[in-house]
């Protein structure tokens, strides 16, 4: 798959997927609108398509009988997904305000503006939906800030940017959706020499033996192919990806899940997150690396 570039007005073209997963994939984030992404996004119009993590905040939440008390649940929930969004940018070192950086599985668009806001840089974001796509480039028009970002329909793995071009990029919990080894080598490929790639994700756990259910059920609800932490740093090291930082963010996510199993905006797979990483089998990691 191509990636192609907009088009006047609101839309932009499909590109034919690649294979049939990429287009089950982009089939399954078309049609998702779950409330769980839209109603925390519209706290204050940053839309994300990932966790977070952090301590609760139980004295805003106040009392649960409190009418209220639903509506602050779910802006305590996007501090949390925010604050996700702030330690990954953290991770992407010194950034200057003429760098391009890319997001990889853009979803939405929170963090590339998060990333703008911060750094005053350009954002190039892909994703294999449309919807997606149209989505985060509305808001960049509503926010004023759409010639520096942009979200486009294009594979991962074949992405259109020349090489070296990226001072930085990442992936925040669009990983388990491509071969490893792939992704790292158009990262490689794409960053300049020196340049940081970041990705928090999820994965399970090397020495728990094998996928546990909980992670089989994560699969099957998302339709995609959770990687073991080792698979992560293998793949890295064969693609000139080196390391700087391996951050267990585990401890850190587990309150969001469970202050979210609490609020009206459940979608089922809340038990088997908590779960899997209270047994170990699961975890939540950000992994840092340079490109050499």
């Amino acid at each position: 798959m191509t990636s192609t570039e907009l088009t006047t007005g609101t839309s932009v073209f499909i590109p034919g997927a690649a294979s049939p997963y990429q287009g089950d994939i982009a089939r399954y984030w078309d049609q998702e609108a779950r409330p769980v992404n839209l109603r925390l996004g519209d706290v204050d119009g940053l839309y994300h398509h990932h966790y977070g993590i952090g301590a609760v905040d139980h004295d805003s939440l106040g009392d649960p009988a409190d009418s209220a008390y639903e509506k602050k649940l779910i802006a305590e929930l996007h501090r949390l997904e925010s604050a996700q969004a702030d330690v990954l940018l953290e991770n992407l070192g010194a950034i200057k305000s003429g760098d391009t950086l890319v997001d990889a599985g853009c979803g939405r668009g929170g963090s590339m503006v998060m990333a703008h806001q911060r750094f005053g840089c350009h954002v190039e974001g892909v994703t294999l939906s449309a919807k997606q796509a149209d989505f985060a480039n509305n808001r960049a028009r509503e926010l004023g800030i759409e010639d520096h970002i942009r979200a486009r329909v294009c594979n991962m793995l074949d992405t259109p940017f020349e090489t070296g071009r990226a001072a930085a990029s990442w992936n925040n919990e669009s990983s388990m959706y491509v071969d490893l080894h792939d992704l790292f080598a158009e990262h490689s490929r794409i960053l300049g020499v020196g340049g940081r790639y970041v990705t928090i994700t999820g994965c399970w756990n090397p020495r728990y033996g094998q996928p546990s259910k909980w992670v089989s059920q994560i699969n099957a609800h998302f339709e995609c192919n959770i990687h073991s932490r080792r698979e992560y740093l293998r793949a890295m090291a064969d693609n000139r990806l080196v390391p700087q930082a391996v951050i267990d963010l585990t401890p850190a996510t587990l309150p969001y899940w469970k202050l979210r199993a609490t609020s009206s905006l459940v979608t089922g797979i809340e038990d088997a997150f908590i779960n899997s990483y209270e047994d170990g089998s699961f975890q939540y990691v950000l992994i840092a690396a340079d490109r050499v």
